[in-house]
């Protein structure tokens, strides 16, 4: 067995077998009709109802799947657009706090589905019914109240897909489903390695050498290792594949426990180990990678942080980016503005900026400014003498002339003024904004009001 390529901190390599192996588009002869037939059968499920606390101020006032990714996209469409991609139209997003943009975002973007081709993407917020009291007490309780829903008693799906919806990877779940079959113990996990100093926040497992789920401890305070391997942990991925009747007898025991908390990964996942049902699916064996990088790690990335955030998008400007989103044979769909051309124009001296290994949206205008190793989302404007370093400017944002930034998440259709230096002194970026320990800084429009009403230097 060869061990699996370095990774570097929320990037995710291949568990239990070497990186090389790695060709999920390269299905055998005869898969592709199996697998399409398998999707036909598959509904998904996509759990986006979750607050994102830990995004802190970013995910104030949006839900978690629902904010701006990687210049155009949203988080949620990466979930989306690997349903559809692997042939399963019939779609589900649960959702519950904050939902009003996730909303009108599947609306917008993904109405193109046909019903009477029995496709869909249903939006189902979280609600009350008869004797009900509570809102979604979990994330196993919310598919358990829309299983009417879900699974109508004419043309039910043999096979239930649920994935967590604020997680950036592309991944073909027709061969996940295939593994399932193949397997045919009820209920399918995804899982990766990460280093085990990350694992504490996830759903760490052990398996057998036949891929039978061994133990499953969710939120770990010390999670346990790999077989050899004390640096690393398994960790499930947040994908299931379930029977579709095994998933309602689950989902009913669970709901008539009066000690569950109704959560996947602390109640249904651990009830399926212990009845020796769970079976775990490498994630090699169904990731997307470029064809002209077969080798290269697969990439799976959780955005539950400010760190994690402004990291998958770095991952994107780089050279040789981690994530390929300029594949035309798994692209990720999405709902997009009309809007002119990115232009680049001369500061006011009459001097060339310099834009190196970054990605510029549809709308953006930039003038005579150096930008380096970031992402500049959609009608981005960014004036004379600035000097931007590894950040993330969101939609709408205007940088006023002399700007200095590094490592800085700018919120959508903020006005900086001219001068603003953020990055550059911790100190000074902690009275203004809001700044991980790791040196990343958020800049919201509240933040910049409070900074005005203050009238706190703009340079520290």
């Amino acid at each position: 067995m060869k061990q699996s390529l370095p990774s570097r901190p929320g990037t995710i390599v291949s568990p239990l077998v070497s990186t090389a192996d790695s060709h999920s588009r390269r299905r055998g002869p005869g898969t592709e009709l199996a697998d399409a037939q398998l999707a036909r059968h598959a509904v998904a499920v996509v759990l986006a109802s979750g607050r994102g606390a830990r995004l802190r101020q970013l995910s104030l006032n949006n839900a978690k799947p629902a904010l701006d990714f990687g210049g155009k996209f949203r988080i949620v469409d990466f979930a989306l657009s690997n349903c559809l991609n692997s042939g399963i139209r019939r779609m589900a997003v649960l959702t519950q706090y904050n939902s009003h943009s996730l909303i009108q975002h599947v609306q917008r973007a993904w109405s193109f589905l046909r019903g009477e081709l029995n496709e869909m993407v249903d939006v189902l917020p979280a609600h009350q019914r008869g004797g009900e009291e509570d809102w979604y007490r979990g994330t196993a309780d919310s598919v358990y109240r829309n299983l009417d829903i879900l699974l109508p008693s004419a043309g039910t799906p043999r096979y239930v897909v649920v994935m967590a919806g604020d997680d950036v990877y592309k991944m073909d779940y027709a061969i996940l489903l295939r593994d399932h079959v193949a397997h045919g113990r009820g209920c399918t996990i995804a899982c990766a390695e990460i280093p085990r100093a990350e694992a504490s926040t996830y759903g760490v497992m052990s398996v057998h050498d036949d891929l039978t789920v061994a133990s499953f401890i969710e939120d770990p305070v010390e999670p346990p290792s790999m077989p050899a391997r004390p640096d690393i942990s398994l960790v499930s991925m947040g994908i299931y594949v379930f029977d579709a009747s095994y998933l309602v007898e689950l989902l009913e025991s669970d709901a008539l426990d009066p000690h569950s908390s109704h959560d996947f990964g602390r109640d249904i996942i651990p009830m399926t180990v212990a009845q020796s049902r769970a079976v775990a699916h490498p994630f090699h064996r169904s990731c997307v990678t470029r064809d002209s990088l077969p080798s290269a790690p697969p990439y799976w990335r959780r955005i539950d942080t400010l760190d994690a955030f402004l990291a998958a998008h770095l991952d994107l400007a780089a050279v040789i980016p981690a994530l390929d989103l300029y594949d035309a044979q798994w692209p990720i769909w999405t709902d997009q503005r009309q809007l002119p051309p990115a232009k680049f124009v001369f500061d006011l001296n009459g001097q060339p900026g310099l834009v190196i290994n970054s990605t510029v949206s549809a709308g953006c205008v930039i003038v005579g400014s150096q930008i380096k190793d970031s992402v500049i989302f959609s009608a981005v404007r960014v004036m004379s003498f600035c000097d931007i370093l590894k950040s993330v400017l969101m939609p709408g944002v205007q940088v006023g002339a002399g700007c200095r930034l590094r490592r800085v998440i700018v919120e959508g259709n903020c006005v900086l003024p001219e001068g603003l230096v953020v990055g550059e002194d911790a100190a000074a970026d902690r009275t203004r904004f809001e700044r991980t320990g790791a040196g990343t800084v958020l800049i919201t429009k509240a933040m910049l009001t409070h900074l005005a009403q203050e009238n706190v230097p703009n340079a520290p």
